[in-house]
């Protein structure tokens, strides 16, 4: 009898940071306003959000609460988004590189999950906010295809149509042309428009 390799999440969580972090390290002060497709935030709203999920992450990872963490960080100089996303980025890195977080239960805003599935998760977010700020920014030719295959693949486990409304972080799917790329087919599932 042969085991099943265990899933490790990490590096394709890895590779989702690595894209939100060029679209981050690429954004100019005068996009931070720019309106984005995610309800309620602009390009520097994005950010701070983006940055706050990382702390919530190292947090839990590390068998802390992530309620002390806000949603949406800010405080952030014009021109500190890029060392922001790195430093949070690396205590995640850091705390997560212990093999047993993947295997210990994290207590999530939303869930509590084993971390490999909370990993997942949220490799499957960061792809989705690299299309938000793709497109509020107007870089939408340099994202990743392969992550939003796996992230369309992933979201009904974890955001399934007929549990949403048009409160919270996914709206109803937003139907699209048979022929749309795959980051706008993820976008419309998750209820952006396009």
């Amino acid at each position: 009898m042969t085991m099943q390799p265990v899933h490790d999440p990490r590096p394709l969580f890895a590779r989702s940071l690595d894209q939100i972090g060029k679209l981050i390290a690429a954004v100019r002060p005068d996009e931070l306003g720019n309106r984005t497709p995610c309800a309620d935030y602009d390009v520097r709203a994005l950010l701070g959000h983006v940055v706050g999920v990382l702390h919530k992450l190292a947090r839990v990872g590390a068998g802390a609460g992530a309620h002390e963490v806000p949603d949406v960080i800010d405080g952030i100089d014009d021109d500190g988004w890029a060392g922001a996303f790195t430093q949070a980025r690396g205590a995640v890195e850091r705390v997560w590189a212990e093999e047993a977080v993947l295997d210990r239960l994290v207590t999530l805003p939303w869930a509590t999950l084993p971390g490999r599935v909370a990993l997942d998760a949220y490799t499957h977010e960061f792809t989705a906010h690299s299309w938000d700020l793709a497109h509020a920014t107007g870089r939408l030719a340099e994202l990743d295809p392969g992550l939003a295959a796996q992230a369309l693949e992933a979201f009904p486990k974890f955001a399934p149509p007929e549990e949403r409304s048009g409160q919270g972080p996914f709206g109803p799917a937003v139907p699209v042309p048979g022929d749309a790329d795959v980051y706008t087919r993820l976008a419309a599932y998750l209820g952006r428009r396009p």
